[in-house]
């Protein structure tokens, strides 16, 4: 795979050619020490709680002053891509998730981070520590489940892709890559370098009446309207939806827990990389992590975070269930990921 490898075609429609114009706030010099820094990040709870965890207690402080460019992930990676001919971009550092991070890495536009101008550093979790970026928050995907509707209680994956479930399954359309992977998982005993493997289950699934909603928001609402009674997610947000009084448990799968990891990568032309890393530092600041832990209900990636012992049973994951946590093979999905979304959408979808 080359430096310049295109990104699929979902994350460019649309995108015209005045995407690398950055707004005029995001413009002006940065400096070495301190200074301004420019973060993309998403928008929603998760760009308010990077400014109440990390920017305005730590960072403003130390004389930062930090700007957000918000926009959903595709826009800018496409915009990192369109600027790499720049000698300087118009970000410092960019909010992505693992498997975005290796597909910007890919395409040549993100640092090799220097983990030695990070003092929290020796406190990350080495699954977080990525060459070419820091994982910030993370959490696993887990079997969720109505027990008024789903009296049995699931144990795995292949549980949860039951066709006895009929249209009381529901899927994510937007996490394809994930649902893929679960199926793989439940077909072949745990293996996330080939989905081949799960398309006959899901395409069982698809015949039972298995419902496919939109978004996250959406899946959420079938299952406080019951709806559907089962299906899979990330235990932080089972966690939030539990917070919002809907009646959902969550179920360690038996084939291993596929991650979500939301970390940072810095770009090769940003204009401060210093404060890039300062920011980074600040995310992996033991009270950063442990409000985030609070407040999003994501797992911490330093080890030094407390996290009380009631919360931490309802997001996190026992010593057994670690031991399970499995990151995707990110090389295999950004390979395969073009026809992996073709047979999604003209196969399965259709």
């Amino acid at each position: 795979m080359t430096t310049d490898r295109k990104l699929s075609r979902r994350h460019t429609l649309g995108l015209g050619l005045g995407i690398i114009a950055a707004p005029a706030i995001l413009r002006g010099p940065a400096h070495a020490e301190g200074g301004r820094v420019v973060v993309g990040t998403w928008g929603g709870d998760y760009a308010r709680l990077l400014t109440k965890n990390i920017e305005d207690p730590i960072l403003k402080p130390k004389g930062y002053e930090v700007a957000q460019d918000q926009a959903s992930d595709g826009p800018r990676r496409t915009k990192m891509v369109a600027e790499k001919r720049l000698p300087r971009g118009t970000t410092d550092i960019q909010g992505l998730s693992a498997a975005n991070m290796y597909e910007m890495n890919e395409a040549g536009v993100v640092e090799t981070i220097d983990y030695s101008k990070l003092k929290n550093a020796a406190s990350l979790m080495p699954s977080m520590k990525y060459p070419y970026g820091v994982g910030h928050i993370y959490s696993g995907k887990v079997v969720v489940y109505n027990p008024k509707l789903i009296p049995d209680a699931p144990k795995s994956f292949k549980d949860a892709f039951d066709p006895k479930h009929g249209n009381k399954m529901g899927i994510i359309d937007i996490q394809y890559q994930w649902v893929m992977a679960a199926a793989a998982m439940a077909a072949k005993g745990g293996k996330v370098a080939d989905y081949e493997g799960g398309k006959p289950l899901l395409m069982e699934a698809k015949k039972a009446g298995v419902r496919i909603y939109p978004t996250n928001e959406a899946f959420a609402q079938a299952l406080k309207n019951e709806e559907i009674g089962i299906g899979i997610m990330w235990k932080a947000r089972v966690v939030q939806w539990q917070n919002a009084g809907i009646n959902v448990q969550s179920v360690a799968p038996t084939e291993g827990l596929p991650m979500y990891v939301s970390g940072f990568s810095i770009p090769k032309n940003a204009p401060n990389k210093d404060g890039a890393y300062a920011y980074m530092d600040a995310m992996l600041e033991k009270s950063a992590q442990e409000n985030f832990a609070v407040d999003m209900g994501y797992n911490p990636t330093v080890t030094n975070a407390t996290v009380a012992p009631d919360l931490q049973e309802r997001i996190g994951f026992t010593p057994e269930e670690q031991k399970r946590l499995v990151d995707l093979d990110y090389g295999y999905i950004a390979q395969n990921d073009s026809a992996l979304k073709e047979w999604w959408d003209k196969a399965f979808k259709a």
